[in-house]
């Protein structure tokens, strides 16, 4: 980093604190705070959907596991279809509820225990994935960048960990969801700008296209699309290389619980201006989250075969290539002076991002569905100052887990991220699909598969964390640890389902007055004709345009080597 690199990223935080000050001064109450008032546009909606979903993780774990993996991971990166369902499934029971959290909305469908449930489970989530993994990414980049600034390569992670969280958080803190939502629109137009810059020199670097297929035909296996069930000599539920029906089975169960039904990502709709621009937003984001594969995944396939001829060196660990160090050795060793200076700024935004978006939601959910409940009637300005409290814990319990996760961290940080995110996912996602579709889920059914699906879920977690920390080798615990995460996710969904309407058949459908148009089989005539007024041909266009898109790319790639 040289002084005009500096300066670059200098004037970029600038223009972020300038625009988290203008958000600051319209905060009045907890809708202004957590949902930006509910008056944001469909363009704003759909730019922070992407700004919050790509962060430092994103970048660096998939550059990671591009050069590592392959195309494994681009069935994640592919969940623009699952952003589709979004906008035409679930935000309009969400919009039309005038909820501010998914948690809320459970207790309107079921009753509070799943709300309670729910809210804990995503607190937990958090600290176990976004905190811990997003600054995790974000210290990777500077102990790379500036190995020597602070004495040792571990205290430049250290000083970057702690640097970035308290930076965003003040001006998360300051500015609430206003600040996060018109700070993201800067952020996504930053963050594509700089990729594209790797991806274009690093292929330029490399000669060409054709020279970056030849290169990773001669290791087909390691980087196609799709990979077998069964790998020679190991049991079909060891096979950590996501095995296709792996893949298949887990990826939807996954992204239908971040995209559809975590706080994180539907906040943004829920501050939309009006359920078209809501809708709206959600396709719009879906066209965004398109183009990862091209401008994270493949820069991370480009690292590697300019490892392989010679061209830039990426460090080494015991398997070979050091995944998560691909994307910052790009950066120090491709760009010149300046760009490198925006692509750290892109870099920084990515992570600043992702943490802001976290922490707003962290305070939305403890406030709103945990702390309000305990302590009622008290005013909009104190229900505020709990909800920066509670983000400040939040953040230190993720940073407190970081060491853990370095361990587990084996295979990549976005590798990892998909890992914790599978064992968590699938009670949430069944509960919030058998909600909507099937009316005779009831609050006890709801309840119990939740809690049964999450305690499971979490055993497999520590189990893990235990195997890896204390790098276990052999008996039952090893065993338990190997099951695929992809299968594990897959029974775990479909248990939480039976579980829901066993319970539910049992102890008998107790209907209530107010869980009408909860469900799509109590929708009045009324709630059916303005949601049909909320769309028109040009929605129908946007929806053919991404699933189109989505189409193409997995038949390309699907052959491509």
């Amino acid at each position: 980093m040289e002084n005009i690199d500096w300066i670059i990223v200098t004037v970029y935080f600038f223009v972020l604190g300038c625009i988290a000050w203008w958000s600051s001064r319209k905060q009045h109450d907890t809708k202004d705070y957590f949902l930006a008032g509910r008056h944001a546009a469909w363009f704003v909606v759909g730019a922070s959907l992407f700004a919050s979903n790509i962060g430092s993780e994103h970048i660096v774990g998939l550059a990671g596991n591009g050069a590592t993996s392959g195309m494994a991971m681009a069935h994640y990166e592919l969940h623009a279809w699952i952003m589709v369902l979004l906008a035409w499934v679930f935000v309009p029971f969400y919009y039309k509820s005038g909820v501010f959290t998914m948690p809320e909305f459970l207790e309107r469908r079921f009753d509070a225990r799943s709300r309670w449930t729910l809210s804990i489970v995503s607190l937990i989530a958090y600290v176990f994935t976004k905190v811990s993994v997003t600054v995790y990414a974000g210290a990777l980049v500077f102990m790379t960048l500036l190995p020597d600034t602070f004495g040792t390569p571990d205290n430049a992670f250290w000083v970057g960990a702690i640097t970035t969280v308290i930076l965003t958080g003040i001006y998360t803190i300051s500015g609430g969801l206003r600040a996060v939502l018109y700070t993201e629109v800067l952020q996504a137009f930053v963050l594509v700008i700089g990729s594209f810059f790797i991806t274009f020199i690093g292929l330029d670097m490399l000669g060409g296209w054709d020279e970056l297929k030849s290169i990773l035909g001669a290791n087909k296996e390691q980087f196609k699309l799709w990979r077998p069930i069964v790998q020679e000599g190991i049991p079909w539920w060891k096979n950590s290389d996501f095995p296709w029906l792996g893949i298949m089975i887990a990826s939807p169960v996954v992204g239908i619980w971040y995209w559809c039904t975590d706080q994180y990502i539907v906040q943004r709709t829920l501050a939309a201006n009006s359920l078209k621009d809501a809708r709206r937003g959600a396709l719009w984001g879906g066209f965004l989250k398109i183009w990862p594969v091209f401008i994270f995944l493949i820069p991370g396939l480009i690292g590697y075969a300019l490892h392989q001829k010679g061209l830039m060196s990426i460090p080494l660990k015991a398997e070979g290539i050091d995944g998560d160090q691909v994307f910052p050795t790009m950066v120090s060793n491709l760009l010149p002076v300046g760009l490198r200076g925006l692509v750290v700024a892109g870099l920084l935004s990515a992570l600043m991002s992702s943490l802001a978006s976290l922490f707003n939601s962290c305070a939305t959910l403890f406030t709103l569905d945990i702390y309000s409940k305990l302590k009622p009637n008290k005013s909009e300005k104190h229900y505020v100052g709990v909800g920066r409290i509670a983000t400040s814990i939040v953040v230190v319990c993720g940073l407190i887990w970081i060491p853990i996760m370095k361990a587990m961290a084996g295979g990549g940080i976005y590798k990892y991220l998909q890992q914790v995110q599978g064992y968590l996912a699938p009670p949430i996602t069944a509960v919030f699909l058998l909600g909507l579709f099937w009316k005779k889920t009831n609050s006890t059914g709801a309840f119990v598969g939740l809690i049964s699906g999450f305690i499971l879920g979490v055993l497999k977690l520590l189990v893990e964390a235990v195997v890896s920390f204390n790098e276990i080798q052999i008996g039952t615990l090893r065993n338990i640890a190997d099951f695929n995460f992809l299968y594990y996710s897959g029974i775990l969904f479909l248990i939480s389902v039976i579980i829901m309407i066993v319970v539910s058949i049992i102890t008998g459908s107790k209907d209530k007055p107010e869980t009408n148009g909860l469900s799509y089989d109590t929708l009045t005539e009324a709630d059916k004709a303005e949601i049909r007024a909320s769309w028109n041909h040009w929605d129908i266009l946007g929806t053919i345009v991404i699933l189109g898109l989505v189409l193409a790319i997995y038949i390309y790639f699907s052959f491509w080597i």
